[in-house]
């Protein structure tokens, strides 16, 4: 069974792990909270005269400004250096495979927890070093407060090391590919949980009345301003929509470009259209980029971009584009088994308040071959592959509805085969595997 999960709570949690800053920020706050606990432990211990332990590093107020000095202008050196090196080696290989490598990159909680144990080390040396000072009783050391930021370099040299393997890996393309596919499985996961169970059929009759009305009579509302559509609060609609007794209709699906202007949705009666049109703004997010977020389409762009990169004559990389189908054939078989979104919202009586947009099924499987198949005319490793994919897909495939537009789309490989491979070898195996799916699909349909 899918999750259960608020839309919002998801994405709160995909706008906080998308940032370079709110990790580093933490793992600050969490070290000001220790030197101001060890500070105080060195200052009970100078005006009480407390003898500190053996481990505890010992040393003149000179001493420890240099050693803090040396230790806070390493740890900046290494921080910046460190992450230049790494965004050239990923801008170099976004050219190839395509931008979303950096956002990959971004999002990634082993970037963000070592840029924030660096940036916390050196801000707990700057904050010692200004502790250095005079005192009634002479100059005022904090030595617990330096034993501990040594401590912390220590660690800090293991961060590193762990980053350096950590960015070896993660930057290889089939990591790569086999996260996006992860990311893929959880947005169907959370996007299936989100909406729960039905209590009713989405081919209701009212539901065909309600929409039939809306085009002859409903008011439109146009978008108040231009970019991605990144998140709808679908409980926000539904709570105008029962404010104002309507009924609102989505025109666009997150990951849709919204215009400024154009039509956004439209609402019945008509004249609730300029109370919601007030309310526009707070009821959707749009931005420059695609989320994963109520966008499951998004995640499989994502492979899609990178096997036809691969498949580029610029590139040339033949089994790049082998892995990414491999994974658009399991999320594909994930997608049949799990998806089945419900494009209505109704209120706590059960009446209908919101229809929405969500990406079907069979544009899912288009989205996921079409382009693979234009750029991969005349290479029938790829084809043969695409057509293995679809038999996996056939086979996890739960209702016959489904089963069309896998077999469409294996005719136009077979077709595409016979236009563009010139050896009968080739053009065997080629019908060989189409043959299976074939057959595969008349039984599955009852032929």
């Amino acid at each position: 069974m899918p999750r259960r999960v608020r839309p919002e709570a998801q994405w709160l949690a995909e706008a906080a792990r998308t940032n370079l800053w709110l990790v580093p920020t933490a793992e600050t706050l969490c070290v000001t909270v220790l030197f101001l606990i060890t500070r105080a432990v060195d200052s009970a211990a100078y005006y009480r005269g407390w003898h500190l332990p053996g481990w505890v590093i010992a040393g003149s107020a000179d001493g420890a400004r240099q050693i803090l000095t040396t230790l806070a202008a390493a740890l900046i050196t290494v921080v910046g250096v460190v992450f230049s090196i790494i965004l050239v080696a990923l801008t170099l290989t976004s050219t190839q495979f395509g931008p979303r490598m950096l956002r990959n990159f971004i999002r990634d909680r082993g970037t963000q927890w070592t840029l924030g144990t660096f940036v916390a080390t050196f801000v707990y040396a700057m904050l010692d070093l200004v502790a250095v000072g005079g005192g009634p009783h002479g100059d005022f050391v904090p030595h617990i407060s330096i034993t501990v930021v040594l401590g912390l370099t220590l660690i800090d040299v293991g961060v590193l090391i762990y980053f350096i393997h950590h960015v070896a890996v993660m930057i290889q393309l089939p990591q790569v590919i086999a996260g996006i596919a992860r990311d893929l499985a959880e947005a169907v996961e959370h996007e299936m949980g989100s909406q729960g169970g039905r209590a009713h059929s989405r081919t209701a009759p009212e539901v065909e009345v309600l929409r039939a009305m809306m085009e002859r009579g409903g008011g439109v509302v146009a978008a108040p301003e231009s970019g991605y559509l990144q998140f709808v609060r679908r409980s926000m609609l539904v709570d105008l929509a029962v404010e104002h007794d309507a009924v609102i209709k989505l025109h666009h699906r997150p990951g849709h470009f919204l215009v400024r202007g154009h039509p956004f949705l439209t609402v019945w009666p008509a004249e609730a259209g300029p109370e919601i049109e007030r309310w526009l703004r707070r009821s959707h997010i749009a931005g420059p980029h695609r989320p994963l977020t109520q966008d499951v389409a998004f995640a499989v762009d994502q492979l899609v971009e990178i096997a036809i990169r691969a498949l580029s004559p610029a590139v040339n990389d033949t089994f790049t584009a082998l892995t990414c189908i491999d994974w658009l054939g399991e999320s594909l078989c994930r997608i049949a088994r799990d998806w089945d979104p419900d494009p209505i919202c109704r209120d706590s009586d059960g009446l209908v308040r919101l229809i929405l947009a969500p990406i079907s099924y069979d544009r899912l499987v288009q989205r996921a071959h079409e382009k693979v198949r234009q750029a991969a005319a005349g290479m029938p490793a790829v084809l043969i592959r695409q057509l293995d994919a679809l038999v996996l897909i056939t086979g996890s495939t739960r209702r016959p509805e489904q089963l069309p537009v896998l077999l469409a789309q294996a005719e136009m490989i077979h077709r595409l085969a016979k236009e563009t491979v010139p050896e009968p070898a080739d053009l065997a195996d080629i019908e060989d595997a189409y043959q299976e799916l074939v057959t595969l699909h008349r039984g599955d349909s009852g032929v």
